[in-house]
């Protein structure tokens, strides 16, 4: 039972708590799904299923934009003899394989997803500067 100055939005279920890290480990997919079934079921989502859902749709796509300018400017780079070379040798410490076959850039991701699911798991809104702040004013 919930006490009158408690709100429905107290402490999220078990359900969406493995949701939203399980959102955050597909990419967005499975919160995506979660968002179909919603509307299919005419249901309405949370505050915290919306943020965490939100957010890993969000950082998804912001991460394949950001690959894809990334290569493309690799391209054009590859074309100026020089800047080849000195582009290539500023960003080789860092696409390498370092520890278990995965490169610096490979780990600060899967780090930073692994802090976004255990967070969403443990039921408490995680937060990243700048993006966390956009998805906290679009859902509410």
């Amino acid at each position: 039972m919930h006490s009158k100055n408690s709100s429905k939005y107290d402490s999220p279920y078990m359900i969406e708590r493995i949701v939203s890290s399980l959102s955050y480990l597909t990419s967005g997919v499975i919160g995506f799904i979660w968002l179909i079934l919603g509307v299919l079921t005419k249901s309405s989502l949370r505050p915290f299923m919306k943020y965490h859902i939100f957010q890993s749709i969000f950082l998804s796509m912001g991460y394949f934009l950001l690959v894809i300018i990334i290569e493309q400017v690799s391209v054009i780079i590859n074309f100026i003899p020089y800047v080849r070379n000195i582009f290539s040798m500023i960003t080789f410490p860092f696409v390498i394989p370092i520890i278990f076959g995965l490169s610096i850039i490979q780990i600060l991701i899967y780090t930073l997803l692994f802090y976004l699911a255990v967070t969403s798991f443990m039921g408490r809104y995680s937060y990243i500067p700048w993006i966390s702040e956009i998805i906290k004013k679009n859902v509410r």
